[in-house]
């Protein structure tokens, strides 16, 4: 459900929207969306001082506490 509702934010967020694709990776036993943009959308998805994607890892951080889950998300080109 996490990556749905990231992939949703985030194609609301840049203007290449069809560039936006996130997968779920498993690392060490945690779970890791990595959000993939275009490179001009990088900073759109990050914002001014970082806002967007704290915005955004809090999001996701609730959606996975209903699950019991720990849940990161970066964000990559």
């Amino acid at each position: 459900m996490s990556v749905e509702l990231v992939e949703y934010l985030a194609r609301r967020l840049v203007d290449e929207p069809d560039a936006v694709r996130a997968e779920e990776v498993e690392r060490e036993g945690d779970l890791v969306i990595e959000l993939h943009v275009a490179p001009d959308d990088v900073g759109k998805v990050i914002g001014r001082q970082g806002r967007i994607a704290r915005a955004l890892r809090t999001v996701v951080r609730a959606s996975a506490a209903r699950r019991d889950q720990r849940v990161y998300l970066e964000i990559v080109e």
